[in-house]
């Protein structure tokens, strides 16, 4: 069972989720738990021999009921593909199932925010290597979302939505639109080549989404995957974070976004979060977002 603490300087809860050090780590290719159940082989995870995405409840939650929830989503039994290599749509029928998956956690009354990622590559801390997400189902509104809640205040209007309009209005961040998605730099990046992903019109959450923006945004998410993937010519590792409304009766509203964090900012070196990252709180850039988005838009046509 977790335990979730305060830390008074930082103002932030803090969850202790002590079974996850038993977690699997790194198991080699024959016994991964991901994989579909073979015919006289070890079960898995996943008691099916073949399938398309799978959701189950994790076996090492960092949160679990009756405070919150925790689930793995698997993207497909093949192990060795990759959210960029999966067909349209494979990526169409994940955002039902992220949409699902967030109408029904947030309608319990231990979530409050309900956040759908990915972790890929070893740099970022993955366990397993096959294709996958997970969700988090908060017992509380955690400090990020709660921070675009205040960038919201403090603009006067939809944080996501003044941004977005500025970056269409400069220009030079902008990596690709569709019409239901626009793909840019932000002008403060943290990461050397983060990238964000927003609807266009505002959405708080997936399940304001018609489905043809469900599909457009599945189409904007791969081809900045497969750009990201073509931009080193190497597997590329970042997380990736899908922002939305919280679910909390009377919160406030949201914008749907999905936020891309590699921590590459070479081919072979990595953005180290240090001194000033985790001491002071301040992000030192390697990479001016100007430049970063030139070399993105080269990558996402080179995959396209």
């Amino acid at each position: 069972m977790s335990e979730l603490r305060f830390n008074e300087l930082r103002g932030e809860p803090v969850a202790y989720a002590i079974h996850r050090q038993d977690r699997t780590f790194l198991p080699d290719r024959a016994h991964c738990p991901l994989d579909p159940t073979r015919p006289g082989e070890p079960p898995t995870e996943i008691p099916l021999e073949s399938f398309e995405i799978v959701v189950f409840d994790n076996r090492f939650p960092a949160f679990e009921a009756p405070a919150g929830a925790a689930e793995v989503v698997v993207y497909t039994d093949d192990h060795d593909a990759s959210l960029a290599s999966l067909p349209i749509e494979r990526v169409e029928a994940l955002m039902w199932v992220w949409r699902h998956r967030y109408q029904e956690l947030g309608a319990r009354e231990d979530v409050e925010y309900v956040y759908i990622f990915e972790n890929r590559g070893v740099e970022v801390g993955v366990t397993l290597h096959h294709p996958h997400g997970q969700i988090y189902g908060y017992p509380f509104l955690p400090p990020v979302p709660a921070l675009e809640l205040a960038a919201d205040a403090r603009l006067g209007r939809c944080a996501p939505c003044v941004l977005l309009a500025r970056e269409r209005a400069d220009g030079r961040r902008l990596l690709f639109e569709n019409d239901a998605v626009s793909a840019y730099v932000p002008e403060a990046a943290r990461w050397p080549y983060e990238a964000h992903l927003a609807m266009r019109v505002h959405r708080p959450s997936l399940t304001d989404c018609e489905p043809r923006e469900l599909r457009l945004l599945a189409e904007a998410l791969l081809a900045l995957v497969r750009g990201y993937d073509a931009l080193f010519e190497r597997p590329l590792p970042y997380v990736m974070a899908v922002h939305q409304a919280p679910t909390c009766a009377g919160s406030p509203d949201g914008h749907l976004h999905v936020e891309f964090y590699p921590p590459l900012r070479t081919a072979e070196k990595l953005k180290y979060l240090a001194g000033s990252e985790q001491g002071a709180g301040t992000f030192i850039g390697d990479v001016l977002p100007e430049e970063a988005a030139e070399g993105l838009r080269e990558a996402i046509e080179r995959a396209r």
